[in-house]
């Protein structure tokens, strides 16, 4: 997860350096190329491309490309660090879905964990004008849908390898974007390419280190991981797009990790016991 969460970051730093291109065509780009890879690694392996159970790897396909797409437009309208955090609902999401989808005990304790990081998360946010309702609202649905999708990939732990999981995403949102994209298409020029081409790859990396994570592991705990995200937001936007924090965002890094640390560590002892 700590993998997945670092290639996420440097994909979104790459959209990031592509604001002229629509959020959608960026999608389209990505999902090609997240397919042609998937396929041919599942071929070379031998594995079944269409899995198993189609019905849920399908609805993982519709709910994680609603989460990436909304997630892009955020991604691309607000602060890098901004957009990051309020996508940080989705652990929190994935968790209590995780109670009603697939069934998974969570001490009472961590919740107040995820309060404590959420709280963090809150301070890093603070008021920033530079945030328009409709994105927030926006990136709080794309939380919502990844948390979703996260439940889903768990359900399909016993029944499908995990490139199977990530090859559904790009087989479903390829149709959706084409469309969409045929409306606001604009044509990539120069560098524009290279940087499509990373994200892909960036992509495709992270997708299967989450999907893999989220198989094989308590989905509290997993969930709980992405909150390092922030570091690399936070560091990245000050690097790459000078964005300025004040003494209540580094304070708000320290509750994060604080809340991250006690979670993990209430999660060992859960099962220890």
């Amino acid at each position: 997860m700590l993998l997945a969460s670092f290639f996420f970051a440097l994909m979104n730093v790459t959209v990031k350096f592509l604001p002229h291109i629509p959020a959608i065509e960026i999608i389209l780009f990505r999902s090609v190329f997240s397919f042609i890879f998937s396929f041919l690694i599942l071929k070379r392996q031998g594995v079944p491309v269409l899995g198993n159970n189609k019905k849920l790897l399908i609805t993982r396909g519709v709910v994680g490309s609603i989460g990436l797409i909304t997630f892009f437009y955020t991604l691309q309208n607000i602060p890098l660090a901004s957009a990051v955090t309020i996508q940080y609902l989705g652990p929190i999401f994935t968790s209590i879905l995780g109670i009603f989808i697939v069934n998974e005990k969570v001490r009472p304790i961590q919740f107040f964990y995820f309060a404590i990081a959420f709280s963090g998360v809150l301070m890093i946010e603070g008021f920033d004008s530079r945030i328009d309702p409709l994105f927030l609202g926006i990136g709080v649905t794309s939380a919502l849908f990844s948390g979703l999708a996260y439940n889903v990939i768990r359900k399909l732990k016993n029944t499908e390898h995990p490139l199977v999981i990530v090859f559904y995403f790009p087989l479903v949102t390829i149709p959706i974007a084409g469309v969409l994209s045929y409306y606001f298409w604009i044509t990539p020029e120069g560098w524009d390419w290279l940087l499509l081409l990373l994200i892909g790859i960036l992509t495709q990396f992270a997708q299967y280190f989450m999907t893999m994570a989220y198989q094989n592991a308590n989905l509290a705990k997993v969930a709980s991981l992405n909150y390092i995200g922030i570091i690399y937001a936070l560091g990245f936007g000050f690097v790459l797009f000078n964005e300025t924090y004040n003494i209540w965002t580094y304070a708000g890094m320290l509750l994060v990790l604080s809340g991250v640390i006690m979670n993990l560590f209430n999660s060992r002892r859960g099962r220890i016991n």
